[in-house]
């Protein structure tokens, strides 16, 4: 049976790995990885709208993985719609990053899984074979956290170098065309990069738990019994 530092620490390092899993679900499902603000350049050149008049041209736009929305402002009031990444829109941007995207975090959600199960085995006994035991442990959560890491590194190329919030913001503008002014990474993003950390912090746990720490032992006084003790 493994000692109560070590139920503790492998313990915790279970929770953490759950809380990591519900983090990733978390962060796929909601459609705020990043929002900005889109001037529609076609109206404000037509009205050759100036600094204060381009308020009534810039819009806002936000969008996750699988859908989005966004407020148009063309001059006449804005215009709010929403749309789905999948399967319209997938083909106007870089279909094969997004999708390794969305099959990064899906193995991330697995390996956590498998984390917690085994966090959880170590925490009840001391498993035989080294697979199960803390080196198994430590696989799980490096492979967790290092596609987590794969998937937030694939998106910010996405954003940054393929135009992902350009190419979203005129998908399907005949019209009219819109020009990011600024856009930044939302909460969801910032989620997954909370689950690799936590994966990161049970590496350190497990690390923590192979220490052999000394036993602090009592020093017992030696007794020493002379004659004359014997006497009285």
């Amino acid at each position: 049976m493994p000692g109560c530092l070590k139920k503790t620490l492998f313990a915790l390092a279970s929770l953490i790995s759950f809380v990591s899993f519900i983090l990733i679900i978390v962060a796929m499902g909601t459609p705020k990885w990043m929002t900005g603000k889109i001037l529609c350049k076609t109206g404000a050149d037509l009205v050759n709208a100036t600094d204060p008049e381009l308020v009534k041209f810039i819009g806002e736009i936000y969008y996750g993985l699988f859908r989005g929305g966004k407020i148009r402002q063309c001059g006449l009031g804005g215009r709010r719609s929403k749309f789905t990444i999948f399967p319209h829109m997938v083909k106007k941007l870089n279909t094969g990053l997004h999708v390794m995207i969305i099959m990064f975090l899906c193995v991330a959600i697995f390996f956590s899984l498998v984390s917690f199960g085994f966090c959880i085995l170590n925490a009840i006994k001391v498993p035989y074979r080294a697979i199960k035991g803390p080196a198994g442990v430590c696989l799980w959560n490096f492979l967790s956290g290092g596609f987590v890491v794969l998937a937030v590194t694939s998106f910010m190329a996405a954003v940054k170098l393929h135009h992902l919030t350009e190419r979203i913001a005129n998908f399907r503008e005949n019209v009219f065309q819109f020009v990011i002014l600024e856009d930044h990474f939302e909460d969801c993003f910032w989620i997954c990069v909370a689950s690799a950390t936590a994966h990161a912090v049970n590496l350190l746990l497990i690390a923590i738990s192979g220490i052999n720490f000394p036993k602090i032992k009592t020093k017992t006084e030696e007794v020493n019994v002379t004659a004359e003790d014997i006497m009285y």
